[in-house]
């Protein structure tokens, strides 16, 4: 079983921003690929940006793509999302999640991860 524990949220302006942190309990956290999901009120799961288990890959929704930037650091067993010119439409809950097929390339569905976190909340206001 893999735990993830998220950090880093927050209440922020808009064109602020924020780095999420999230933490992974396994040892073998660099098998892994892992993603970011986001959540806003009434809304469907969402999936954010993903990072593929060697950190030389990386995949993004449209929606943050040149505003948000994924990354790893599989000795610290920490993934990050660093979040810039922050929209009120991006105030969600953020999770993080873990893929253990290494062999898959990076998933946007939430069935392509096995663990998730309880997820951080983000408030963009405007």
């Amino acid at each position: 079983q893999v735990h993830l524990v998220e950090s880093g949220g927050g209440l922020v302006q808009a064109g602020g921003s924020l780095r999420l942190s999230c933490a992974a309990s396994e040892r073998t956290f660099s098998n892994f690929a892992m993603g970011w999901f986001r959540q806003a009120p009434g809304k469907e799961r969402e999936f954010v940006a993903g990072i593929n288990w060697s950190g030389t890959n990386t995949v993004y929704a449209d929606s943050v793509k040149g505003r948000f930037t994924i990354s790893r650091d599989n000795a610290k067993n920490m993934v990050y999302l660093q979040m810039n010119s922050l929209k009120p439409e991006d105030t969600a809950v953020y999770s993080c999640a873990a893929d253990k097929d290494r062999a898959r390339k990076i998933g946007d569905s939430i069935y392509d991860y096995d663990y998730w976190g309880q997820g951080t909340q983000v408030t963009v206001s405007s």
